[in-house]
């Protein structure tokens, strides 16, 4: 009798960040999953290390920044340059990592092991029931179809072990976190497109060192006629150097050459004079060539997927691999589960390839300009100087070297906030098939752009008169996040009520999709208590102390937890009466519903108006994303 072949949501290949992410994501939401990796342990040594400002949000926002925080990393708040000098090297400039032009909760790059990341999320999986299959590979798979629920068929096995040390599972979806060397991509004959000829050598050391250098604490870019080093600091005293060994500017050129640890070292210290710089111990060391490749397709059938450094590959110079590896896993997680959920049509997964890919190709244009300045000797601070004076005596745009001009260009992307997804269904834009005049249309009526980040504003929570950051408040729970902005309650508590009316209206967007155990859910669920996929936050423009929760609408008033007074101040908005209304550009006294997807990017903004024709209209928007119409008929222009 043939063995039975177990069945799961997904099977989950890898276990490095974007594998673990979205393990942790699905194992939350009551998936079962079949996670394996091909290593015996978690990453020991070495790999990446920089977590950027909006990845720390994420990590917040699913509740284990904490844990991570607790191993105390490295923060690197500012930037230091140093360039060509008479007497060897020399610090040209400095800048934050995070200017102040961008409005981030962490104005910094947090720098920690990568194993110690992993560990966190592998520890969240555990605690949820899940748990990672070591050490064991893939060696093959299908989407046969066989069973239309279960359609892909997965073999695994155990590495190094017996013949009889194998499984065959079936599974609705199959994810490929394995990273540049990935089997399944190999097997799908999915390509990976190179931008550019690799073009340098480098190699990458972790340790403890003593040295002289004033800088070794701080992030920084290290130009010499000797070559260029990327210093970055790390937790437990460490500091790891990236450092230049071959470029194919040389004439004995080889794209595979590598280096001892001795002789990088060396190649080090000559860079860094007059300084000097000894190893005390080196924790890990590797020689990698730079080359920036993205893969011609994330899914073939939309069961198949694959994600992080399967899909994209570059240098390591601006941070960004982890980072986009763990915002690929919220993208897909998120939207499996709504499809899952049976509250999506499938043509919802197509959005993750067109999302995650444009991010990608972003990041591999830049990638490929910030590495080739990297690795190219800059001018000195002379140099600089005289080219840089216009011939009225006054500085030119000259002034600063490329590489800094660049870096400086850069900061939003590289710290996470310059993601913008382009318009699509669930991005509204003026193209969007659902039209209507209530739409507020970034910039010209509102500051928030569908497909980017919400907007970061501190609010009071109204039980506890606690001050909270808005955007934190609602976790990662797989749903749809709605503010109302409810304005001044004595202007809109009409429109408010309104609102609430056509929200409970049985067809309705939200109330479509309630919850089957709506009538036993416990009087302590905070942020689901009538849907599993919307969640609902109240903003009323007025002092906490006038704000009664059970004067609100019965539908606003159960997410009591949800409901918070626009009273505290923002420098970056002085003199507003509504700070939290007004970075968000809406009308202080009017408010509006600012839809915002489980991922956290905006959806589309509305006005709150007396009457059907707000809920009318998120109806229509909704009804694009689910497939389906809901409530009356559709908002049209």
């Amino acid at each position: 009798m043939p063995a039975t072949v177990e069945n799961y949501d997904i099977v989950i290949i890898g276990a490095g960040p974007v594998g673990l992410v979205l393990s942790t994501c699905l194992q939350r939401w009551g998936y079962k999953i079949k996670h394996i990796d091909n290593r015996p342990e978690p990453t020991a040594t070495g790999r990446a290390d920089g977590i950027q400002p909006r990845s720390l949000d994420f990590l917040r926002n699913l509740g284990l920044k904490r844990q991570v925080m607790a191993h105390e990393p490295a923060k690197v708040y500012e930037v230091a340059f140093w360039d060509p000098g008479a007497k060897g090297i020399q610090r040209t400039d400095t800048w934050a990592s995070c200017p102040k032009f961008i409005d981030a909760r962490y104005p910094f790059t947090t720098l920690l092991h990568q194993g110690l990341i992993e560990r966190v999320f592998i520890e969240d999986i555990e605690k949820n029931g899940g748990r990672i299959q070591r050490p064991w590979t893939i060696t093959g798979f299908r989407n046969d179809g066989k069973d239309p629920t279960y359609p892909v068929e997965v073999q695994l096995a155990k590495v190094g072990g017996e013949a009889s040390e194998k499984e065959t599972v079936r599974a609705k979806y199959l994810f490929s976190g394995e990273g540049a060397r990935s089997f399944i991509r190999e097997q799908l004959g999915v390509k990976m497109i190179h931008k550019d000829p690799i073009a340098h050598v480098w190699g990458v050391m972790d340790g403890v060192v003593k040295t002289d250098f004033p800088d070794i604490k701080m992030k920084c870019t290290i130009h010499s006629d000797a070559g260029s080093i990327m210093v970055i600091p790390r937790e437990n005293k460490m500091v790891r150097l990236y450092i230049q060994i071959a470029s194919s500017t040389d004439k004995d050129w080889n794209p595979r050459k590598s280096a001892t640890e001795e002789e990088v070292q060396q190649h080090a210290k000559n860079i860094m004079k007059p300084y000097s710089i000894e190893w005390e111990r080196v924790e890990w060391y590797s020689v990698y060539p730079i080359g920036q490749g993205i893969a011609e397709k994330y899914t073939l059938d939309e069961r198949v997927f694959m994600g992080g450094d399967c899909c994209h590959t570059h240098s390591p110079k601006a941070g960004q691999g982890m980072n986009t590896a763990f915002l690929d896993a919220q993208n897909l997680a998120w939207k499996i589960h709504h499809v899952e959920s049976s509250f999506a049509p499938r043509s919802l997964l197509s959005t993750y390839e067109s999302e995650r890919k444009l991010i990608a190709e972003n990041l591999l244009n830049f990638d490929a300009k910030y590495a080739k300045l990297f690795s190219q000797r800059q001018p000195t601070a002379g140099e600089i100087g005289n080219a840089g004076v216009a011939h009225n005596g006054a500085p030119s745009d000259d002034e600063e070297n490329e590489f800094i001009r660049t870096f400086k260009a850069s900061c939003e992307f590289t710290s996470g906030y310059g993601v913008a997804y382009n318009p699509n269904l669930l991005n509204w834009s003026p193209s969007h098939p659902v039209q209507s005049p209530l739409f507020l249309c970034y910039p010209d009526t509102t500051t928030l752009r569908p497909g980017r980040i919400l907007i970061p504003a501190t609010v009071t929570r109204v039980v506890d008169a606690n001050v909270v950051h808005l955007e934190q408040e609602i976790p990662v729970n797989g749903s749809w996040r709605l503010y109302l902005f409810a304005g001044n309650p004595s202007l809109t508590s009409r429109a408010v009520a309104d609102f609430a009316k056509e929200l409970t209206a049985k067809r309705s967007f939200y109330n479509m999709f309630e919850r089957k155990d709506v009538e036993s859910v416990s009087h302590h669920e905070r942020y689901n208590p009538h849907s599993h996929l919307y969640t609902l936050s109240t903003i009323l423009a007025a002092p906490r102390k006038s704000i009664e929760i059970a004067s609100l609408p019965p539908v606003l008033a159960r997410y009591r937890d949800l409901v918070f007074a626009d009273d505290v101040e923002d420098a970056r908005v002085r003199g507003a009466k509504a700070a939290a209304h007004k970075k968000m550009g809406l009308d202080e006294e009017r408010g509006g519903v600012v839809v915002v997807r489980p991922d956290g990017y905006v959806g589309c903004v509305v006005k709150l108006v007396e009457g059907g024709e707000t809920c009318e209209v998120l109806n229509g928007y909704f009804g694009g994303v689910v497939g389906r119409e809901l409530g009356g008929e559709r908002a049209v222009l």
